[in-house]
């Protein structure tokens, strides 16, 4: 099975068996039918296996189609910087009841869901709407800086798009919430001189594009949290192990092959960047929320 995610084809894998004793009798449906079994087992420890360990500090929703199908898959950073898939759920397209099913998939087996994750999306409107009927303003999320980059270049003419990218990503790489904030509004004017839409497109999402700088994240960690990047990876890694895949047949293939290129991403994960830093981020979450309860107190 190994074999097959690396990218050998179940009609070849005759071919690339060394040892003739291992060889005697591989034919393509014989693999075929092996590979049926693995990735079966596959799906069912990754469905059913408990979460109740893992800690979440962040975790990534992101939605990658395959054999006509949307499924949104949760991607779980922990409290001491690892990475690990949650949890995925499979529909017709990306909506908020999807997300609302994956949610409690992961609850079910023991996810502890708080209000001090960070969640961090694409901006695909089903998604937030199911984290905003959960958390209401609780809700600490980060939309992706990189998709908003692209939105907004969308809608400006070639001629802008450099300095547009220019004024966005310095903001952005700014360590203060106040100054970001500044040089935001401040493309935002210049924006607004030029194409309305491209300024709505900045104002849409304004605030969450600066989650992390109003949580006092450190540079190095928020290199992982400010995009979507993190997810993105995880499903090169799955196209790739699916390259030979001509056709997705019925009987739940598109799941069990999903659940089994995670797991073999899930071995190939590092620690994050600026893992250190994350103790400190979730102090600093715990006071904003007791300052929060304390003025609504008042």
């Amino acid at each position: 099975m190994g074999k097959v995610l690396r990218g050998i084809s179940c009609r070849k894998y005759g071919e690339t068996v060394t040892e003739a004793a291992g060889a005697f009798g591989v034919s393509a449906s014989a693999a075929s039918a092996h590979i049926i079994e693995a990735t079966a087992k596959k799906l069912q420890e990754f469905k059913e296996r408990s979460l109740s360990s893992f800690v979440p500090f962040a975790v990534f929703l992101d939605t990658i189609h395959r054999g006509g199908e949307a499924f949104i898959v949760a991607l779980g950073l922990d409290v001491k910087g690892r990475k690990m898939p949650l949890g995925f759920w499979q529909g017709a397209t990306e909506n908020h009841e999807i997300c609302e099913e994956l949610l409690a998939d992961m609850e079910r087996r023991g996810l502890k869901i708080s209000r001090r994750i960070i969640w961090v999306t694409d901006g695909g409107k089903g998604v937030i709407k199911a984290l905003r009927d959960r958390f209401g303003k609780k809700l600490i999320h980060q939309r992706c800086t990189v998709h908003k980059d692209r939105n907004i270049q969308k809608h400006l003419a070639k001629k802008y798009r450099k300095e547009a990218h220019r004024q966005f990503t310095a903001a952005l790489k700014q360590n203060s919430y106040e100054d970001a904030r500044s040089m935001l509004l401040d493309m935002e004017k210049w924006l607004r001189r030029i194409n309305e839409s491209a300024a709505d497109s900045l104002l849409e999402a304004f605030e969450e594009i600066l989650t992390l700088h109003r949580l006092k994240i450190p540079g190095l960690l928020r290199q992982t949290l400010h995009s979507t990047n993190p997810i993105e990876s995880m499903f090169s890694t799955v196209r790739d192990a699916e390259g030979n895949i001509k056709r997705y047949r019925k009987g739940g293939m598109t799941q069990r092959w999903l659940g089994a290129v995670l797991l073999y991403c899930e071995k190939r994960f590092r620690r994050i960047k600026g893992y250190a830093s994350i103790s400190k981020v979730i102090r600093n979450i715990a006071v904003m929320e007791n300052d929060s309860i304390d003025r609504l107190a008042a």
